[in-house]
């Protein structure tokens, strides 16, 4: 079977759960049920943002990373004096929670995207480029290599401090946040795009995506320049060690031509990755590597060629269906986990071969659904934990049943 054929059949494998309602799992794969235990509520006010990043550490204990630049003025009233309301104030932004859901330790950084935790408990958070912190103190101790302007149409610029009891607008994502920020120029990009060519050896894009390989001492790194690019660094040193695009295409060998990341749901895939990339490695070192907005996983060897795609939910539009990646804690991982902004559910497949075995969740902002579902991870026991964006703003946990 060719690789074109083979997409046809997954296309096809990949459109029969959308003919089923997403409320309830389907009898085959492995089951869930939402644990309404956990977290326990926060004692001190606290009201989370969009949940940007999420991790998983060593002893099972979870890291969560929350955009305070989401939180409204009605929700921060309690940072007033006097206080109008006795709820809310914003949290930090990394908080780092027990088994058990109770606060075990904070600290403050600025707003990021995608983030890991190591063996020794450092923590390493997505921004502009990504930048390894102290938990115990929120001292940032070194970064990635990166380009020190922003791409045109993505701000930049020293921020204000924060007002206290003064927010944003409203979430990302949501209806109020419409028509934010800058039209780029076309010119601008280009002329940004010549700088910085696709083989810059350093971050260049925002990070989507923060993943380590502690064996093999290196850091995996989503970056979203030109619709996204999996770049490897040294854990040790953070020197660039390699990179490539959709397909396993060496960094050189990628365009700057938008032409190739279009796409029209359903349709043939892109060329390139279009956007919102994410990935993971499997125990038996595989990258698998989500392009959300081209609903398609691409598996790869860790020196990045290419082996196969899985199609997922191909109609879905904008927003995409295949956002975080996870895997099942059994010693083969035979299940990928696959959090869904836009069906608003969790998928499980087959990692074999990219299978749907079943879904679940829908979006409503019930606990055991959700409302801008975003990050996903599991712990050694097999809980999955998701975190949302948009309404959402909240972590959940769901617990493995017979």
């Amino acid at each position: 079977m060719n690789n074109r054929t083979r997409r046809a059949v997954l296309v096809l494998a990949a459109l029969v759960p959308l003919a089923v309602s997403l409320h309830a799992q389907s009898p085959a794969g492995p089951k869930f049920k939402f644990d309404a235990d956990w977290p326990k509520p926060f004692t001190n006010k606290w009201k989370l943002g969009g949940i940007t990043g999420l991790a998983v550490d060593k002893d099972d204990n979870v890291w969560l990373l929350n955009r305070i630049s989401d939180l409204r003025d009605f929700e921060l009233r309690a940072e007033l004096s006097p206080a109008p309301a006795a709820c809310c104030v914003a949290p930090p932004s990394m908080i780092h929670l027990d088994k058990a859901g109770n606060v075990i330790g904070s600290f403050e950084a600025p707003d990021g995207h995608g983030m890991a935790v190591d063996h020794e408990g450092f923590v390493y958070i997505g921004q502009d480029t990504v930048r390894k912190y102290d938990p115990k103190t929120g001292k940032m101790l070194t970064e990635v290599p990166h380009v020190m302007e922003l791409q045109p149409g993505q701000g930049g610029g020293p921020k204000a401090p924060r007002v206290p009891g003064k927010g944003g607008l409203a979430p990302v994502g949501t209806l109020l946040q419409a028509g934010r920020g800058n039209r780029p120029d076309p010119a601008a990009i280009a002329a940004y795009r010549a700088k910085y060519p696709p083989m810059t050896p350093m971050i260049v894009g925002g990070i989507e995506e923060v993943r380590l390989d502690e064996a093999a001492h290196e850091l995996y790194a989503a970056d979203s320049y030109l619709g996204g690019r999996v770049m490897v660094f040294d854990l040790d040193t953070f020197k660039f060690k390699r990179g490539w695009g959709a397909y396993g295409k060496s960094l050189a060998e990628m365009t700057t031509n938008d032409a190739d990341r279009a796409y029209t749901p359903g349709g043939a895939m892109p060329k390139e990755f279009r956007g919102h990339l994410t990935l993971n490695i499997s125990t038996d070192g595989l990258v698998y590597a989500a392009d959300r907005m081209s609903n398609r996983i691409q598996v790869m060897t860790k020196e990045g060629k290419f082996i196969k795609e899985f199609i997922l939910a191909p109609e879905t539009g904008e927003g995409g269906s295949t956002g975080g990646v996870a895997f099942s804690a059994d010693k083969q991982q035979k299940y990928l986990y696959i959090s869904d902004i836009t069906n608003s559910c969790v998928w499980i497949l087959n990692r074999q071969d990219g299978q749907v075995i079943s879904h679940f969740g829908t979006m409503s902002q019930n606990g055991g659904q959700f409302m801008g579902l975003h990050m996903i991870a599991v712990d050694s026991k097999g809980n999955i934990y998701t975190g949302e964006v948009w309404n959402g703003e909240r972590v959940q946990r769901f617990v493995p049943t017979k």
